[in-house]
Formats: structure tokens, sequence, C-alpha cells
């Protein structure tokens, strides 16, 4: 069963088979599944093939850079190190789920070198605010990702802003992709403000040095590259393409993921199975759909099994369907425009309620409670 419509209220947990089991027996069985068809075995060869193209193309790019000199083909340059960046975020975050190695350790250590080193995220921040999204998608109060910020995702939150901004609250949905492009900036601040203060990470006094020194190698290299070889005007349209195309990507990765699907309650109570499909939408499109979104585009999948890797995510997907199917519980899938305009609608209706929310029939419709 598929839809591309936000899922009616009044759901608090997995509907019971014939059987009668519960939420968490229906998981298991699942899960059993998954294991049968061994779709949570490590696939190595695999990461380290990407890792490899990845980071050939890599090396190109900088090739390419040195041959152009000073030339305005050099956005050319930037744009793809934007693409590339992202990529190598997305190996980052399959580290960071245990994807890629058996070892923890070893997961840890490509997480972070990668994700700090190449791309300057603070892979700490980064794995502290994640597992929080995981372990409560949507969910009002605990889920970072729709906690309020310039954009806002929920009516209450909407309401509470005074001053110029209000104006924006209107139209953010139209607001949300422009202001992507400025992600990217701050993604790296974040970086640098959790490292230096310490604030939003878990990490150890140990490992946040080991970041900050990473960071300022990442960023001295990288920006003595570009302000000594092109002219500084030339250099700051560089960086501004790059970042740019960075944020836009990042964001567009992960926004069609959640955004526009059913929000739960603070204190609701919901079985795993029920909170992570109801609340995730998949994307579909075939493989460079999956590439540009680094296996996000299986959102469902990812999050009822986030030690997946990425090549048996759609293999998943036919028995998570079936599964579904069976236990008559929405599975959400739309195509990757179609995504992006219903959060777009989505946050503009967010925006426009935002006077009364308590009044707001989107919250009826759209909460789990």
């Amino acid at each position: 069963m598929t839809t591309t419509d936000p899922i009616a209220a009044g759901y608090t947990r997995t509907r019971p088979s014939s059987g009668g089991r519960s939420g968490t027996s229906t998981y298991s069985a699942l899960l059993a599944q998954v294991k049968d068809h061994h779709l949570l075995r490590r696939r190595t060869g695999f990461y380290w093939s990407l890792f490899g193209s990845l980071a050939g193309t890599l090396t190109l790019a900088w090739v390419a850079f040195a041959f152009l000199g000073d030339s305005w083909f050099q956005l050319i340059v930037a744009a793809a190190l934007g693409v590339i960046f992202t990529q190598f975020a997305f190996l980052s975050h399959e580290a960071a789920h245990r994807q890629i190695f058996t070892s923890q350790r070893w997961n840890d250590r490509a997480g972070r070198y990668i994700g700090t080193f190449l791309v300057g995220l603070s892979y700490s921040w980064w794995m502290n605010k994640h597992t929080r999204h995981h372990g409560n998608p949507n969910t009002v109060g605990k889920d970072p990702d729709i906690a309020p910020d310039t954009i806002r995702f929920l009516p209450e939150d909407a309401a509470a802003v005074r001053g110029p901004l209000r104006w924006l609250m209107r139209v953010q949905g139209y607001a949300f992709f422009p202001l992507l492009a400025f992600e990217g900036v701050n993604l790296h601040w974040l970086a640098v403000r959790s490292i230096a203060t310490g604030k939003d990470t878990k990490a150890d006094v140990r490992h946040r040095w080991l970041e900050a020194g990473l960071l300022a190698v990442r960023f001295g290299l990288y920006l003595t590259a570009v302000f000594w070889f092109l002219p500084f005007g030339m250099a700051c349209a560089f960086l501004g393409v790059q970042l740019a195309v960075f944020g836009i990507m990042m964001g567009a990765s992960f926004a069609p993921n959640h955004k526009g699907m059913p929000t739960i309650a603070h204190d609701a109570k919901v079985d795993f199975f029920s909170r992570q499909v109801r609340t995730s939408r998949n994307i579909r499109g075939g493989w460079w759909v999956s590439f540009l979104m680094g296996g996000l585009n299986y959102q469902v999948e990812h999050h009822l099994f986030p030690s997946m890797p990425r090549p048996a995510l759609k293999q998943a997907r036919l028995l998570v369907r079936d599964h579904c199917d069976t236990l008559d519980v929405p599975y959400t899938e739309t195509t990757l425009l179609r995504s992006y305009g219903i959060v777009v609608r989505y946050l503009n209706r967010v925006g426009l309620s935002a006077r009364d929310p308590f009044a707001c029939p989107m919250v009826a419709e759209l909460r789990i409670h």
C-alpha cells in the first residue's frame, strides 16, 4: 500500500493481525525475514569501491582546479566539489550507523575522518543529534530535526515568532529551498561551535581535540588553496557556489524523508514499528535518486534497520511493503519532485496557521496523539 498524502490522525500503534500480535512481535517477525535474506550482512566491498570512486573524483576535481587557474570555469569545479562533499557526508552518515564495518571502532574512525576532515562537519555533534532523531522521529520536544529554527515545522512554534521574521512564516515553504543555499555555512559553523563549546555533543575531551585539529587542517588547506590560487573576488564566488551546492544537496536529501509526515505528541505511546513507518517517506526514482540521496530515498527501511548497508535497502523495501500490507499500515512513497511539493505546501500551511495553532485543523490531521 502506498500513498503520497499525509496519514490521517487517530493512530497510536500497529494494528494487530488476525493472530493478535503486538507491534513489537510484528517487528520481530519482519526482522527475522530480513535476517533470513542476509540483508544485514556488511557490504565492505561496495563501500570501499564507493570511497575509491569518490576519492578519485575528488582528486580529478583538484587537478582541474590546478589546470584551469584564473578562470571563471572554476565555478564548475566548485559545484562539483559541493556534490562530492555531499557524497562523502553520506558515507560518514553510514559509518555512524555501523553500516560499513563490523567493528564499531572502525566505523567511528571512518565516520570521524571522512565527516570531519573531508567534509568539515563535527562527527560527534552529528552523532548526538542524529541518534536523538532516529529514536524519536517527528516527535515534539524529542526530535531535534523539527526543533524551531529559522524555519518552523510546527504551528505552535510558528506562532511564537515575533518581530520582522514573522512575515517569513507565511511564505516559509517557498523560502525553504532558497534558504538551503546557506545551510552549508550553517553546518560548518555548527561544527566549529560544538567543538569549541562542547554544546550539543557527547564527545570526550580527546575526540573534541581530535576533531578540532581535523577541522583546523581541513579549513586551513582548503581556504589556502582557494585564496592563494584565485583572485579574491573569484575565490569568494568559488566558495559561495561550493557551499550553496553542498547546502542545497544536503537539505534536499534529508527534507523529503519526514517533513509533512505525521508528528507525534511528546507523551504519546507508539510502538517502534509504527513510529518509524508512519513518520517516514520513501522516494521513488531508481538508482540515480539512490545515488543523489545516498540511499536515504529508502527512508522507511533505513529507520527500521539503521545498520542495514545501502545496497540491501532496495530488497528490504519489498519485505517491508508486504509486511505493511499484511498489517494494513500505510506505507508512504512518492517521487522526488512531488515530495518537494509536499514539503513546500506543508511548511506554508504551518506558517499560515500560526495565528491560532490551537484551532488549526492541520494539527489534528497530522499529529499522532
